[in-house]
C-alpha cells in the first residue's frame, strides 16, 4: 500500500468507540478534520449502556482533582478545567436529553443511557467522522510520520492516533488490556492495573455472615486501615465514605465498599463504622438508665437491623441483660460496632469492577493535550490512562475532559 497515499484518507485515527473514544472523534471532526473510529465491537457504547443501571451518571457537578486516583494527582487538573461538567451538560440539554440530580452532583438520564450514546454518536455523523465496528487490530506501529494500524479488514495510516481503549474492566462487554499492549509497544510505563468500584470478598466467619444477611442493607462509613496495607503507591489521603452498605452472598458491596475497593490493597483491612449518624455507646446508657432487664442483644436490635444485632452478638460473643452490662464494656461494644475491622480476601474482579485503577503511566503524557511526549501524534485518553474516578460519575466526566483536550490539540 502506498503510505502517502493512504494518510491522506484519514487525519486522526481513534481505536475505541467508548465515551471518551466517540467524543473526541466528534470534536475532531467539528474541527475540520478526517477521522475515523475503529472497535473490535459490534455494538458501540456498550459501557455506556450498562451505566449507572442503564440510565448513565453521565456525570457529576462537584467534580474536582480530589475526585481522582493518580500516581500523579495533579495530572488531571489542566484537562478537567478545560472541560467542565457544565460544559457537557450543555450539550446534553441541547439533545433535549431529561435528566436528574441523584444525589452528592451525581447526573443520570431520565429515561435511557442510550440517549447518551445516541448524543456521541449524532456527533460523530454530524461532524463526518467514519465508525467501524467488528474490527480487530493486529498490531500498531509508527511509520515515519504515519501510524500504521493493521486489521483483518486492512490497513489505516494517519498522523495522529488516538487510543481510547479503556481497561479490563466488565470483560462480558468485551473490555481487554489492548491500550496497554500499545503503550509498551513504544515503550511506555504502565501502573499496575487492578479492579475498582468493586465489591469486596471474604472467607471464614465473616462471609457465612455476610452470606447469611445477603440483600440487607445499611447507611455505613467506610474507610481503610492507615497501617501501610493501604495502597502506598498513590499519594491521597485515602478518605472515609458513607453510604449504602450491602450484605451478599459473597462478601460486602453497595456504594461505600464500592468506593474504598479503589483504595484498598491485597491483605490490608478495611473499617467499617455501622453507625455513622449516631453514637451507640450513649444509646446504649440511655437504654439501661430506662431499665436494663433487657436482654443487651434485644436493646441493640433497637439501633442496629435486627438481624444485624444478632449476628454480631453471635459473632462477639454479646449476651446478657444490659443492666448487667458496665460501661467499660458498653464502651468495647460500641467501638466494635463503630470500628467493625474485616479483612477481605479479595474481590469480585474485572467481572463485575466498574473501572480500571491504573494504566498507562502520566509521566509519560503531556496533562493539557494526553500526547506522549516521546511520541508525537500518539495520544491516550479515558480508562486506559493512569487517572481514576470515585463512584458517581467522575469517570464519566474525565473520559469528556481527556478526549476533549486531545482533540483541541491536533
Amino acid at each position: 500500500m502506498d503510505l502517502a497515499k493512504a494518510s491522506e484518507n484519514f487525519d486522526v485515527i481513534i481505536i475505541g468507540a467508548g465515551a471518551a473514544g466517540l467524543f473526541c472523534a466528534a470534536e475532531a471532526g467539528r474541527r475540520g478534520l478526517r477521522v475515523r473510529v475503529l472497535d473490535h465491537a459490534e455494538k458501540l457504547g456498550e459501557k455506556i449502556r450498562i451505566s449507572g443501571g442503564g440510565r448513565c451518571n453521565f456525570t457529576n457537578i462537584h467534580t474536582k482533582p480530589e475526585n481522582f486516583l493518580s500516581e500523579n494527582p495533579k495530572f488531571c487538573i489542566s484537562a478537567l478545567r478545560g472541560y467542565t461538567p457544565r460544559d457537557f451538560l450543555d450539550r446534553v440539554d441541547a439533545a433535549n436529553i431529561a435528566w436528574h440530580e441523584k444525589k452528592l452532583g451525581q447526573l443520570f438520564c431520565d429515561d435511557s443511557a442510550q440517549q447518551i450514546i445516541d448524543l456521541l454518536v449524532s456527533g460523530c455523523r454530524e461532524a463526518g467522522v467514519t465508525l467501524r465496528t467488528g474490527v480487530t487490530v493486529e498490531r500498531v506501529s509508527k511509520q515515519g510520520d504515519l501510524f500504521c494500524i493493521e486489521t483483518l479488514d486492512g490497513a489505516f495510516h494517519a498522523p495522529r492516533l488516538v487510543i481510547a481503549t479503556g481497561g479490563k474492566s466488565v470483560p462480558k462487554i468485551g473490555a481487554t488490556g489492548f491500550g496497554y499492549q500499545v503503550a509498551k509497544t513504544f515503550g511506555l510505563d504502565i501502573v499496575e492495573p487492578r479492579p475498582a468500584l468493586v465489591p469486596l470478598t471474604f472467607e471464614g466467619g465473616i462471609k457465612d455472615m455476610a452470606k447469611e444477611l445477603a440483600g440487607m442493607s445499611v447507611d455505613a462509613s467506610v474507610s481503610v486501615v492507615a497501617d501501610g496495607s493501604i495502597d502506598k503507591t498513590r499519594k491521597q489521603k485515602p478518605p472515609a465514605f458513607q453510604d449504602g452498605f450491602l450484605f451478599t452472598h459473597r462478601g460486602l458491596s453497595g456504594p461505600s465498599i464500592l468506593q474504598i475497593s479503589s483504595y484498598w490493597r491485597e491483605g490490608g483491612a478495611i473499617v467499617v463504622d455501622l453507625s455513622p449518624e449516631g453514637d451507640i455507646f450513649e444509646a446504649l446508657k440511655l437504654r439501661r438508665a430506662a431499665g436494663g432487664k433487657t436482654a443487651f442483644q434485644t436493646t441493640l436490635a433497637e439501633i442496629l437491623p435486627r438481624r444485624l444485632a444478632q449476628k454480631l452478638c453471635a459473632q462477639e460473643g454479646w449476651s446478657g441483660n444490659l443492666a448487667d452490662w458496665s460501661d467499660g464494656k458498653l464502651k468495647n461494644a460500641a467501638d466494635g460496632i463503630h470500628r467493625w475491622e474485616v479483612v477481605p480476601a479479595g474481590s469480585e474482579g474485572y467481572r463485575t469492577a466498574e473501572v480500571t485503577i491504573g494504566g498507562v503511566d502520566t509521566d509519560a503524557l503531556h496533562s493539557k493535550t494526553m500526547e506522549v511526549k516521546s511520541v508525537p501524534g500518539l495520544f491516550f485518553i479515558g480508562e486506559v490512562v493512569d487517572v481514576t474516578g470515585w463512584l458517581g460519575g467522575y469517570n464519566f466526566q474525565w473520559a469528556w475532559a481527556s478526549a476533549y483536550a486531545a482533540a483541541q490539540a491536533f
